[in-house]
């Protein structure tokens, strides 16, 4: 089962990497320095567990790298394949230890989630991206601080959960996946979770890596090739971001980061701030506007 898995994520990212190349060549998209050094950055931060989106989404609208509307599409487009990386590394050091039935059904569902969620972006207007994207990165400063001050769930020894918990833990990936349309990563709550549930903290990472793998890939492809992204910051992304996954998750052993914590932390509590408000100015411009 767990060579099938890896089979179909090898598969995923074939396909996910021929369509972006393909894209890129063919727009003639050199890749950005500054993308690439954010690429490289985030997924080294994301492969020690910190995160990649939230960062990614402050170092955006902080930048003015991208629309605000269109941040969640080019973020997912950019860090699906260094994910994969990721996945394919968990799946091999933790994915035999896992049960298969809260393996197998948590990524099929984030997948299912995230088909659904991307025609709730499409036709979502840019005050609501802001606003959701705004209380996501409130929501990942909650996480973050939570983690810093040891609050967050400690987690058991389980490598499976009883029949209940793993059918609420399905359920709560098909909801993660929606909201990974939005920017909203699945890493925070997934571990909270099924941390929360008994579950080995360990073993949430091949869980994951693999749902926001497979589902961002679907994603990712879709928004590719409707042609809406800069693929100069999309390729940078990637192109520093796979090294970065490498060498974070097979030289580093254990790195102090709760200042860095703290750092990230002020920066996305910053620029959720100013994406609510961006959001509320849209919002009653929307109200204002002529009918």
């Amino acid at each position: 089962m767990l060579n099938l898995l890896l089979a179909l994520l090898a598969m995923f990212a074939l396909a996910n990497l021929s369509v972006l190349l393909l894209s890129i060549v063919r727009q003639k998209a050199w890749p950005r320095a500054e993308a690439l050094l954010l690429g490289g950055v985030v997924n080294f931060l994301d492969t020690l567990g910190i995160g990649s989106m939230a960062p990614t989404m402050a170092w955006f609208k902080f930048r003015r790298m991208v629309p605000d509307a269109l941040i969640p599409q080019t973020m997912l487009a950019g860090l699906t394949p260094p994910s994969m990386a990721q996945s394919l590394i968990f799946l091999i050091l933790l994915g035999v230890q896992l049960d298969p039935v809260l393996l197998l059904g948590s990524v099929a569902a984030l997948v299912a989630g995230g088909v659904v969620g991307t025609r709730l972006i499409e036709r979502a207007r840019a005050w609501v991206v802001q606003a959701l994207v705004g209380f996501a990165l409130l929501v990942a400063a909650l996480f973050y601080i939570l983690s810093i001050l040891d609050l967050m769930p400690a987690g058991g020894t389980a490598t499976g959960l009883p029949p209940g918990p793993t059918a609420i833990a399905i359920a709560a990936n098909f909801g993660f996946g929606i909201l990974v349309n939005f920017g909203v990563g699945n890493y925070a709550p997934t571990l909270a979770l099924l941390s929360l549930m008994g579950l080995d903290p360990r073993l949430c990472f091949p869980i994951m890596a693999t749902g926001a793998s497979l589902a961002g890939t679907t994603i990712a492809i879709r928004h590719v090739r409707a042609g809406r992204l800069d693929l100069s910051i999309v390729g940078a992304i990637v192109l520093g971001g796979i090294p970065a996954v490498l060498v974070a998750a097979l030289v580093v052993k254990s790195l102090p980061l709760t200042t860095l914590k703290w750092l990230v932390t002020f920066v996305i509590s910053y620029t959720a701030i100013i994406m609510l408000r961006s959001a509320a100015r849209g919002r009653q411009a929307e109200i204002d506007a002529p009918r």
